[in-house]
């Protein structure tokens, strides 16, 4: 290592090489990340995020997820519906509560 110089800072000696390049760099150009020591433009390049890939059919998502949602809330509701209406009207009146009273 005292023989190798900072890549940016000729007049300085390196004390570290970052392991993505494999240059040598004073304590000012490289910076510690997930416990190694790299140089600021591998950190860059890292630290990029990837653009996702659009997906072929990526209009086609939106519209069926909201149909697919619809579709989960009519059922839904519909049951809902079907267990209400099995409900006898002597429930609703009240006359449920009375002959329960009378029986016992």
């Amino acid at each position: 290592m005292l023989q190798h110089r900072c890549l940016n800072h000729s007049a300085r000696e390196a004390v570290a090489r970052c392991p993505e390049c494999r240059r040598y760099f004073c304590r000012e150009c490289v910076t510690e990340h997930d416990g190694r020591a790299i140089c600021s433009a591998c950190l860059a390049r890292l630290s990029r995020v990837t653009e996702r890939q659009p997906l072929l059919l990526g209009w086609l998502t939106t519209p069926m997820a909201v149909a697919l949602g619809l579709t989960v809330a009519w059922l839904f509701f519909y049951g809902v519906g079907r267990v209400l209406v099995k409900i006898p009207a002597e429930w609703h009146e009240g006359t449920v509560w009375e002959k329960l009273g009378t029986d016992g």
